[in-house]
């Protein structure tokens, strides 16, 4: 039942998806029907001036009216449609009642094709059905199957032409979705790598502008305490090291975002050779993705400056374990020998566990961090 109530859709009624050929088809069709009409009212002869007047001016506004019907109809409105549709019948009529006998056929036969092609069939079918009655009855029913063929050939004709546009309608939305659809994606993409260059940019700045804000507060606290030259040096020739430091890791940054970057084991030696710690391997190596071994990295790099700032001087180890479908580090410390400064505890970001875990979970993996017996332990575990 929904099918005879339903409207064809707004895409199927407008000229939306028509080449310019069929564009001009149609144009084409309305021209020469418009010259037929006008042709059998002037083809009649004897007619006067103000008659002949009249019937082209009824042609014209029939074609206006027609005009109106299909944008009517494109804005789903039956009654004003029906009632143009009841207008070119009684145009019909009129022409008939003249003598225009070409015009009237050409209005009913244009009724029983466009209502079947842009009404709901439960309107057409009526409309349809009293066009041919007015057509049938023209013919004098002298051929009685000719006409009812004729009549069933326009019906045809008329549906065929709106499953066309119904069609040409779906492929349009269809068309209209997917292009939703990839510029949703594209929007996607887009925002999942600005999070990961932020993502970067945190990890970079935090671990190396921490750490120098360690050693900066350490000097002016040396400075106010009036402590000896050499200290004050050290300190400043610390942080001068981590801002070093943390040029080179945004240059790796960069590198990394592009997808060039070392080997993970390279990269892991090279930082426990600047702090003293022991590097253990398990497992047969292998090329890492880009994000897993980015976020290796960066683990590594935040757990050890988590122990620069709370426990100094505490012996370190790490262990990565390449298994079949993931791999794994873990990050031991085992004390700090030396007294922490609370008053260095807020020169931290404060969100490096935090960055760790998100981090992790994002790539489908997981992070555990918390107290050992002697220590702390930080454990990443991340598909690769």
């Amino acid at each position: 039942m929904t099918s005879w109530t339903s409207w064809p859709s707004r895409e199927a009624l407008s000229r939306v998806g028509r080449s310019p050929a069929r564009l001009g088809f149609g144009r084409g069709v309305r021209v020469i029907l418009a010259g037929a009409a006008v042709w059998g009212v002037a083809a009649k002869g004897g007619l006067g001036a103000w008659a002949t007047l009249g019937a082209v001016a009824g042609v014209l506004a029939g074609f206006v009216a027609v005009w109106g019907y299909f944008r009517t109809t494109l804005r789903h409105l039956l009654w004003p449609s029906v009632g143009l549709m009841i207008l070119l019948m009684g145009g019909g009529v009129v022409a008939h009642a003249a003598g225009g006998d070409v015009a009237s056929r050409i209005l009913w036969c244009a009724c029983t094709v466009l209502a079947v092609q842009r009404l709901p069939l439960a309107a057409a079918a009526p409309i349809a059905a009293v066009s041919m009655a007015g057509f049938g009855l023209l013919s004098g029913g002298s051929n009685w199957l000719v006409t009812t063929l004729t009549g069933l050939g326009l019906v045809l004709g008329g549906y065929t032409m709106r499953l066309d546009a119904e069609a040409r309608g779906t492929t349009h939305r269809l068309l209209e979705q997917e292009r939703a659809a990839r510029a949703a994606e594209a929007e996607s993409a887009t925002l999942a790598e600005r999070a990961r260059i932020a993502r970067e940019i945190h990890d970079v700045l935090a671990h190396s502008l921490s750490a120098q804000t360690v050693h900066l507060e350490a000097t002016r606290l040396l400075i106010e305490r009036g402590a000896d030259r050499e200290l004050v040096l050290e300190r400043v020739t610390a942080a001068r090291r981590m801002a070093r430091e943390g040029l080179a890791e945004t240059r790796q940054a960069l590198s990394a975002l592009r997808g060039d970057m070392a080997p993970v084991e390279e990269f892991l030696r090279e930082l426990v050779a600047q702090e003293g710690a022991r590097l253990e391997v398990q497992g047969e190596p292998r090329g890492l993705p880009p994000e897993a071994g980015l976020a290796v990295r960066r683990v590594a790099q935040e757990a050890m400056t988590n122990v620069r700032k709370h426990a100094p001087g505490a012996a370190v180890t790490l262990r990565l374990e390449y298994r079949p479908e993931e791999v794994e580090l873990e990050f031991r410390d085992f004390g700090g020998k030396t007294p922490v400064d609370n008053s260095l505890g807020a020169s931290g970001a404060g969100y490096g566990l935090r960055g760790m875990r998100e981090r992790a979970e994002l790539l489908g993996g997981a992070l555990d961090a918390g107290p050992a017996e002697e220590g702390f332990v930080v454990r990443l575990r991340v598909p690769a």
